[in-house]
């Protein structure tokens, strides 16, 4: 490319060619003006178009003596090809501002005929333990569009904190927004930090958010948890909980973390009060999914609750499982009748499936195998394989060492097909997803060194991996990573060096959980 380069548009392209021209008008300072047909971007020009022939998301670039061609299945296509485009001109193509204006940018000559293996490539972001803020929310979308990641799951409410703004119900963020203090490490560890936490998206927040994504081909899928991990909401709104258990007016948000035992209480005005939350939800987000969590629900207080109880009587429920089940689907009947489709940790299973809900598989493949050989999708992201805030390597240098050890080789070779299932029940794994939970990670900088460079394997994994781990060719990915830490450093990645943590980046006295303890609750 020079100063006299063009790129034109093809009808459909206008996202794609936007994107692209800010991009690389930043990192090298040309001026890639447009053009107002094909064969005027020249020799050194980019063009980009639909092609009818390629499928959803499938992208041709084309590099030769008439310039680069990219065209694409739909936008979205068009879209990832211009990603790869940014790749091949190296890494300084990702920084902000040219280093050198008098220098050649050139793509060498070649084909590249690529499509994503799974329709939904996720990056799972809590952001209810430790607030991130919308600019850092914003950050993350880049990284993950340069990867090629298209679902962000958005964990926006959990007992330490509530994210989004409810109008009908402000308390959620004038209380349930901020905790009084913070416990630092592991749930075992002594220490804290004894100063307020909080913050929270306003609803021109998300609405940024949601445009933001969909300019780069990123469906932004919420998360509202219900029944449990829920402390922040039965703080700001006492009857929310279980009344006739506990004196719910001396709860506040939650300082630590692990499975609480205070959960909503299976009433009408609970129905009435998350119907109303999720009228709000589904007004900023258009997604075809709503997450409504469903894990790790306690049933302790409903055994002791009498209304609980009287509740399983009036609907002829066996047990308390039956009764989550029951207030999981009356939101799945309550979404699909307004068009979207309910998806929940796999929890959702225990006491019978939801009719149209769809799986996040944590626990392991089990979940995610039994709900797809019981005809419901399912996306795969078990906590043994890509947990991200589990540790990377067993050295006692790891900051916050949380969970099991799973390397940058570990999270390549992960499958997210089980090999148990047949081709027609395979077709319900929609795709997989790597978590973020952030309960140790208190700043952007913990978050990229959790994520990096393990977000890249995966990465590859959702798009392009062979479905046999055996056959990955590891030490190729590797050589590959040499250039991509490069691209990284661009993008300011605060990753984890391949050598081990730099000395800012570990937690020294910090207690985490041990390597050959239980696994940690999510």
């Amino acid at each position: 490319m020079t100063e006299h380069s063009r790129l034109h548009a093809g009808t459909g392209t206008q996202g794609a060619a936007h994107w692209l021209r800010t991009a690389l008008r930043q990192a090298t300072g040309l001026p890639l003006r447009e053009a107002r047909e094909p064969d005027d971007a020249g020799g050194d020009g980019i063009g980009l178009r639909l092609a009818p022939g390629l499928g959803p998301e499938e992208y041709r670039l084309v590099s030769d003596r008439n310039g680069v061609l990219v065209e694409g299945g739909d936008a979205a296509g068009v879209f990832w090809g211009a990603q790869t485009l940014r790749q091949l001109l190296g890494p300084d193509a990702y920084r902000r501002a040219p280093l050198d204006r008098d220098r050649d940018w050139a793509v060498p000559y070649l084909t590249i005929e690529d499509a994503p293996r799974f329709r939904w490539r996720g990056l799972m972001l809590d952001v209810a333990r430790h607030f991130m803020p919308k600019e850092g929310v914003l950050r993350y979308l880049d990284l993950m569009a340069a990867h090629k990641l298209n679902v962000f799951h958005f964990h926006l409410t959990d007992d330490q904190g509530w994210r989004i703004e409810i109008q009908r119900h402000p308390r959620l963020t004038e209380i349930g927004s901020w905790r009084a203090r913070t416990k630092t490490g592991h749930r075992a560890s002594p220490l804290w930090e004894e100063k307020p936490h909080g913050g929270y998206y306003t609803r021109d927040d998300i609405r940024e958010i949601v445009a933001y994504a969909a300019e780069r081909h990123i469906t932004v899928v919420p998360e509202i948890d219900v029944p449990g991990h829920s402390q922040a909401a039965i703080a700001a709104y006492p009857e929310l909980g279980n009344t006739d258990v506990i004196d719910t007016t001396a709860l506040s948000v939650w300082d630590t973390w692990g499975i609480n035992p205070n959960v909503l209480a299976p009433t009408d005005n609970t129905l009435r009060f998350y119907e109303g939350v999720f009228e709000e939800v589904l007004e900023l987000f258009p997604s075809e999914f709503v997450h409504v969590g469903g894990d790790e629900c306690p049933k302790d207080q409903w055994r002791r609750s009498k209304t609980a109880q009287a509740r399983i009587r009036e609907l002829g429920l066996a047990d308390e499982d039956e009764l989550q089940s029951w207030f999981i689907g009356h939101f799945d009947s309550w979404l699909a009748a307004r068009g979207r489709r309910l998806i929940g940790w796999d929890e959702i299973l225990e006491g019978g499936l939801a009719e149209g809900a769809a799986v996040s598989s944590w626990r392991g493949y089990a979940g995610g195998i039994a709900a797809a050989r019981a005809g419901h999708d399912v996306v795969m992201c078990p906590e043994q394989q890509v947990y991200l805030d589990h540790r990377q390597d067993p050295g006692p240098e790891e900051p916050v060492p949380i969970g099991w050890v799973r390397t940058l080789e570990d999270v390549y070779r992960f499958e997210p097909v089980p090999p148990e299932l047949t081709p027609d029940e395979a077709r319900h794994v929609l795709g997989t997803q790597a978590n973020l939970w952030t309960e140790v990670m208190e700043d952007h900088a913990r978050v990229d060194y959790q994520a990096f460079p393990r977000l890249a394997a995966f990465a590859e994994v959702a798009w392009s991996a062979l479905p046999d781990p055996a056959e990955r060719d590891f030490d190729g990915f590797q050589r590959r990573m040499t250039a991509h830490y490069r691209r990284l450093d661009a993008l300011g990645v605060a990753y984890r060096p391949p050598t081990g943590p730099l000395p800012w980046q570990r937690r020294p006295g910090v207690l985490g959980r041990p390597i050959d303890g239980p696994p940690p609750s999510r």
